[in-house]
């Protein structure tokens, strides 16, 4: 017999996964189900031989040493200790195809199966996510072909059992060890758990009975929502399998900075620059809110880093629009840095007659010295 790593079309060094995919792609290429051709059914036995050996690890490291000699008495690997017997265990009860012995009876993808839920990153700006919109997205995901209606098989023909697994979807293999008698069920190689095979595909879907299209959706994004915020758009995931239900479409959202606001929980925090004789003062200034420009009240004497709100301009309450925050100003006093002669007399007079209304603590001030000195 050919050697098996060459049956398969592997390397010697490929893993589980690789043989695995390698032995269900000839598997069904020469199944005789599908494969006329003379000698498929002879190469179909070699290929589920040659899968049998390298697919458990113990009876691969023996044909890599010994070869088919190796095998001794069917392959069958070496109970000495309990480690392989753990090691058995698991190989039967997790399926070499990843089928379940837990799972007895019949395959459960032999009926209809629900389609996968899918994902959508979509980024939003910042007011949008503070009053909500509607936008339109396209998604990519997996629509039932209209030309076989999702069976799979091409007009006039349709699918037919399995008989490797009789139309069952699983495999039975009896396993004798020094521990007893052991009863693997796997998911079928040949047909991948359906129980039907396609020999007469659909050309519009090559027998998949769905097809990749990118589909246009309108969303509708609730104001308030926030960065990590979820969204679920019922029946808009990939299509089902035979008959089965769609999956759903979550659209997970990113919100955009904005250049002067910032959210904190449905507050809004800003700052703003104001002069030290609006400060002292007071003044009507415009600041930019979520809702466009609004006036704000500086009282007279404001003191630098006070915190100033306007009530209700701040992020409405998620799934309650008409509750919303606030936004709260930080001011920051801007002093001059240079000053004109006439404004330095100015404010040498004006702290001259706030000197002169009585002993103030000025932390032994050199210029209220100098003024007092002046008087």
């Amino acid at each position: 017999m050919a050697d098996y790593y060459d049956l398969l079309g592997v390397s010697r060094n490929a893993d589980g996964d690789t043989l695995k995919r390698a032995y269900r792609r000839l598997a069904r290429q020469y199944h005789p189900d599908i494969n006329k051709d003379p000698g498929a059914e002879d190469r179909f036995k070699e290929i589920g031989r040659a899968y049998e050996v390298l697919g458990d690890p113990q009876t691969r490291a023996r044909y890599d040493q010994f070869g088919e000699a190796g095998l001794g008495g069917g392959g069958m690997p070496d109970m000495s200790d309990m480690g392989g017997f753990a090691d058995l265990f698991e190989t039967f009860f997790s399926g070499f195809g990843g089928g379940s012995a837990a799972a007895g009876g019949r395959s459960q993808r032999r009926g209809p199966q629900q389609g996968d839920d899918l994902r959508y990153d979509l980024t939003i700006d910042f007011k949008t996510a503070v009053f909500g919109e509607e936008k339109e997205i396209k998604v990519p995901h997996l629509e039932t072909c209209e030309t076989c209606s999702g069976s799979g098989a091409r007009a006039g023909s349709g699918p037919t059992n399995c008989s490797t697994c009789g139309g069952v979807g699983q495999v039975r293999r009896a396993t004798r060890t020094p521990f007893g008698s052991f009863t693997q069920v796997a998911e079928c190689p040949a047909c991948g758990g359906a129980g039907q095979l396609i020999s007469d595909p659909c050309g519009s879907c090559g027998g998949k009975g769905v097809k990749q299209v990118r589909k246009k959706l309108r969303i509708n994004i609730p104001a308030g929502v926030d960065t990590g915020t979820r969204l679920r758009v019922s029946g808009e995931g990939n299509a089902g399998l035979r008959g089965g239900p769609s999956g759903d479409l979550y659209v997970f959202l990113k919100v955009k900075n904005h250049p002067k606001l910032k959210r904190d929980g449905l507050t809004v925090l800003s700052e703003v620059n104001i002069s030290y004789l609006q400060a002292i003062l007071g003044d009507t200034i415009e600041v930019e809110t979520v809702d466009g420009i609004s006036t704000l009240e500086i009282p007279s004497g404001t003191q630098p880093n006070s915190i100033l709100t306007l009530e209700n301009k701040g992020i409405p309450k998620l799934g309650n629009p008409v509750a919303r925050g606030n936004q709260r100003i930080s001011i920051n006093v801007k002093l001059p840095t240079r000053l004109t002669d006439e404004d330095r007399e100015l404010l040498q007079e004006l702290a001259g007659n706030y000197f002169s209304k009585g002993p103030q603590n000025h932390h032994k001030s050199g210029l209220f010295a100098r003024l007092f000195a002046q008087k």
